[in-house]
């Protein structure tokens, strides 16, 4: 079967033009200004963008984290996504059993998503602990399962040191492997949440007193400093939220440091540490890093506009307010860390960044799509729309409105981080694949549609 998207404004990372869209068997098949075709489909885009289906690379699906587990698995999780206007997601592990083989959580998230995924998806592995079989195990499985990016924490229980993190980057560098990290400092964290605990400071708006800015800033700077050690290995920073961090970033790139990518979520440009002055409704936004300022916002919008910030993710982990984030009531720190958002970005983006000026289309495009594509070996098969990329593609009415509210939402989650938020255009149609999957805000798709994604190296390691 073939489809034709006509009259639509094609919107790449570069450049915004008008034509028509040639699709079968799943593919982009040419691009022109109008073809005619009497046995196609048609889909009329006429005033409305074109885009690549977004691509998320910091989710966390159904993932276990201490006594809590996340509320959306890969069906749910992935149907929220799509319905947001992401086609692909590259999904962060969960940790697992301690001294556990490289190989038991990779084994362990097929189990989890094969079959109930509604779209594309690959996997990040996670680091616990560094041995030789480790290294080893990094190499075999970015081989043969098309993993080719390994995650690293500087805090929480399976923390890295600095010395097995050195061995790590040198590794990364020979096998062209990507290492995200989660950058913040693990001993001045540690001990203010104890700190805090001790001096019964326990509500939700000490959860950021917790986490300084400058724990990020020194965490940033001190992995950029070992990644450039270690011959300018190829590392990408996760989440960052803060001025003082992006001032690191900036440092770096002075330097010429170029082996390295930086990604911030939707949280951290549009929510502020306001949010946890109400004791309750606090808990909705306990997420590590925590919320900012507004002045932080405000940088990392600059950020993004001076390329020093190349990503906007999500870090979508969500805990149900009415029970799970209860265990925070009395004390911050028992709190599950996370707070959805896979839905919300793209619309949020757009509405933020595009229809407020902050931001073009293309960069639209550049953050949400083709850049996360390239820096974890995506593009182009997904990230732009060309001849023999995937017919991944989002119809956005820019003269649509919509209004933010949890119950419009596809996620398993019993709240959103963004209700109420008045937002400037509306999602028309998604398709994957060349399928429609989203039609007005109803999902059309199902359980085991989406492929599993097995990807090649990131531009940085290149």
């Amino acid at each position: 079967m073939r489809t034709i998207i006509k009259n639509g404004i094609i919107v790449n990372d570069s450049a915004a033009f008008h034509g028509d869209i040639l699709i079968e068997d799943g593919i982009i098949q040419a691009i022109s200004t109008h073809f005619d075709l009497p046995d196609a489909e048609y889909i009329d885009a006429s005033g409305k963008y074109v885009l690549p289906g977004a691509v998320d690379v910091h989710t966390h699906m159904d993932l276990q984290a201490g006594a809590h587990r996340a509320v959306d698995d890969f069906y749910t999780g992935t149907v929220a996504a799509a319905c947001g206007g992401t086609t692909s997601i590259v999904d962060h592990m969960a940790f697992g059993p301690k001294g556990c083989s490289l190989w038991h959580q990779v084994e362990e998230y097929h189990r989890l998503a094969d079959g109930k995924a509604v779209i594309d998806y690959g996997f990040h592995g996670v680091l616990q602990h560094v041995n030789e079989q480790v290294l080893e195990e990094m190499k075999e499985i970015s081989e043969k399962e098309g993993i080719t990016s390994f995650k690293a924490y500087l805090t929480y229980d399976f923390k890295l040191s600095d010395q097995e993190l050195f061995q790590v980057f040198q590794k990364a560098k020979e096998y062209g492997i990507v290492i995200p990290i989660h950058c913040e400092n693990d001993g001045v964290v540690t001990y203010l949440r104890s700190w805090y605990r001790q001096q019964g400071h326990t509500s939700a708006k000490y959860h950021p007193l917790s986490r300084p800015s400058g724990c990020e800033a020194e965490a940033v700077s001190r992995m950029l400093h070992l990644a450039a050690l270690a011959g300018d290995a190829p590392i990408y920073i996760v989440h960052l939220s803060t001025a003082a961090g992006l001032s690191e970033i900036r440092k770096a790139h002075a330097l010429h440091q170029k082996c390295f990518g930086v990604e911030t979520c939707t949280q951290y440009l549009t929510r502020t540490d306001a949010c946890y002055e109400d004791p309750r409704q606090g808990l909705k936004f306990i997420m590590s890093p925590p919320l900012r300022k507004q002045a932080d916002c405000d940088a990392l919008w600059g950020g993004l506009q001076d390329g020093d910030i190349d990503v906007v993710a999500t870090d979508h982990c969500p805990f149900n307010f009415a029970t799970q984030k209860q265990f925070g009531a009395q004390d911050f720190t028992a709190c599950p860390n996370g707070a959805p958002g896979v839905e919300e970005r793209l619309p949020i983006l757009y509405s933020e960044g595009v229809a407020k000026g902050k931001l073009s289309i293309c960069d639209l495009v550049r953050l949400l799509c083709t850049t996360p594509s390239k820096m974890y070996g995506l593009y182009p098969q997904k990230g732009v729309i060309q001849p023999n990329a995937d017919a991944d593609i989002v119809i956005l009415d820019p003269k649509g409105h919509r209004t933010l509210m949890h119950d419009s939402l596809h996620s398993a989650v019993d709240y959103t981080c963004y209700e109420g938020m008045e937002l400037q255009g509306s999602i028309d149609l998604v398709l994957s694949h060349g399928r429609v999957i989203v039609r007005n805000n109803e999902f059309l798709g199902q359980p085991g549609d989406g492929l599993y994604l097995k990807r090649s190296h990131s531009i940085l390691a290149q």
